[in-house]
């Protein structure tokens, strides 16, 4: 990681500038989840992980409560990164189908996955002067990643927070699979978040996913 990732890790890492945010996150942690009641929770913002020279940027929501907050790593130990991971494994861009823990091996070739907001919010649901408080925090982030050509936005929360990034006015609609091209930037690919409301209901399949991963190792012009 470079050396400027790897300040503004720690930054994301020790900020506490919500106050909700941070005591849900840390009652999140002390309470536990009946199932991981012996392990201890990460209960910390969650930073952006994977290849620093990435073509591919991968933007989401939240962490999950009982999934990154307590791992410890984007996307990592719950359902929703079951799927992510298993559709970028199959497009060639993480070594393995899985992601456990922030110790399993996990490495990504020519993605960098990260989220709009880096705490857990109760209900799934930052609200929006925290979104605001985190954006700092994306906007280096993603002026860092300087390689990027193709943002993957998951979920209607990340497409707007990409749109307000870099200044997409007007704002074309969110659908699965709607791309939208950026005068000297990144095009802005948008799927729907394999969250359990989608990938349960048959909204997002499979397929779905494994087609917007191709898109946009096609568009990032990765050898994916």
């Amino acid at each position: 990681m470079s050396r400027h990732l790897a300040e503004l890790t720690d930054e994301i890492v020790h900020c506490r500038a919500c106050p909700r945010l941070v005591a849900w996150r840390e009652h999140v942690a002390v309470e536990k989840r009946a199932a991981f009641r012996d392990e201890v929770y990460w209960g910390r913002p969650v930073p952006g992980f994977g290849d620093p020279a990435a073509p591919i940027v991968v933007l989401g929501l939240a962490p999950a409560a009982h999934g990154a907050n307590r791992t410890g790593r984007m996307f990592t130990g719950d359902r929703s990164g079951d799927w992510l991971f298993r559709a970028m494994y199959r497009a060639g861009l993480a070594n393995q189908p899985e992601s456990v823990s922030a110790s399993d091996g996990l490495t990504l070739r020519e993605a960098w996955v990260t989220a709009t907001v880096k705490c857990a919010p109760p209900d799934n649901k930052p609200l929006p002067d925290e979104r605001d408080a985190c954006a700092r925090f994306l906007r280096r982030e993603l002026s860092l990643l300087a390689e990027a050509r193709v943002v993957v936005c998951l979920g209607a929360f990340g497409y707007d927070a990409a749109c307000r990034h870099f200044a997409v006015r007007p704002k074309p609609r969110f659908g699965h699979g709607a791309e939208v091209e950026l005068a000297g930037g990144p095009t802005l690919l948008c799927s729907f978040h394999p969250s359990q409301q989608n990938t349960f209901t048959g909204r997002l399949t499979e397929q779905m996913l494994d087609d917007v991963f191709a898109r946009a190792v096609a568009l990032a012009g990765s050898s994916g």
